[in-house]
């Protein structure tokens, strides 16, 4: 007896319904939720990704304050969006620059925040009109509280003029007024206004608690 062989074109017919079929059946499967590939997993995020999830955008006031290590940084900000975010950030900027020189007593910083013709509309007793005011004002108080430091507590930005809450802290280990320090400790506030022109601070007023001081430094005023 003579064996039956497939022809070329019923061959050709049977891999396609092979294939049909094996097709149909996977998407069946997927379908169905039965298929049994092996999932995929989402690629592992990079450093910067992870940090940047919990590195949230800063908002506005904060995003204006520059957050350079050798500049006081306020505690807290409240500034007038309606004067513009390059005016805004640059008179916070000179709030920094300010108050870190009374923090230091760093001379570099008091020339970049106030303008050769600086003037202080409260001007103490004995202490001299325009820049050298506050530089000799620093000298002053670091001769008396050698480890002085300025916290920027409160800073209010509205329009041309910088409102400051400062709180000033050291020991009385120098001297002052003929009165040698023993070691004590010294905490005093005050309140500046500060107007701004076109690139640096061009007057200011203040107020300081000087009773607080004095009595702190155990000087009679």
């Amino acid at each position: 007896m003579s064996e039956s062989r497939p022809t070329a074109s019923s061959t050709a017919r049977a891999r396609v319904l092979l294939r049909t079929a094996a097709v149909a059946a996977a998407t069946a499967a997927l379908l169905g939720g039965t298929a049994s590939a092996a999932p995929v997993r989402p690629a592992a995020p990079t450093a910067a990704q992870d940090a940047g999830r919990h590195q949230a955008p800063r908002s506005w006031p904060e995003r204006l304050v520059d957050r350079s290590p050798d500049l006081v940084q306020p505690k807290a900000l409240t500034v007038d969006r309606s004067i513009g975010a390059r005016r805004a950030a640059q008179e916070v900027h000179l709030a920094q620059q300010l108050y870190t020189f009374w923090n230091t007593g760093r001379q570099k910083y008091l020339d970049a925040a106030i303008s050769p013709q600086f003037r202080d509309n409260t001007l103490p007793p004995g202490r001299p009109q325009g820049p050298t005011g506050p530089a000799l004002a620093s000298r002053t108080f670091r001769g008396a509280v050698p480890d002085l430091t300025c916290e920027l507590s409160d800073v209010l930005v509205t329009g041309d003029k910088i409102t400051a809450r400062l709180v000033f802290r050291g020991h009385f280990t120098g001297t002052f007024q003929g009165v040698q320090g023993t070691g004590r400790q010294v905490e005093f506030n005050a309140i500046d206004i500060q107007h701004v022109g076109t690139d640096r601070i061009v007057e200011d007023w203040h107020i300081e608690d000087n009773t607080a001081l004095l009595a702190q430094l155990g000087v009679n005023g």
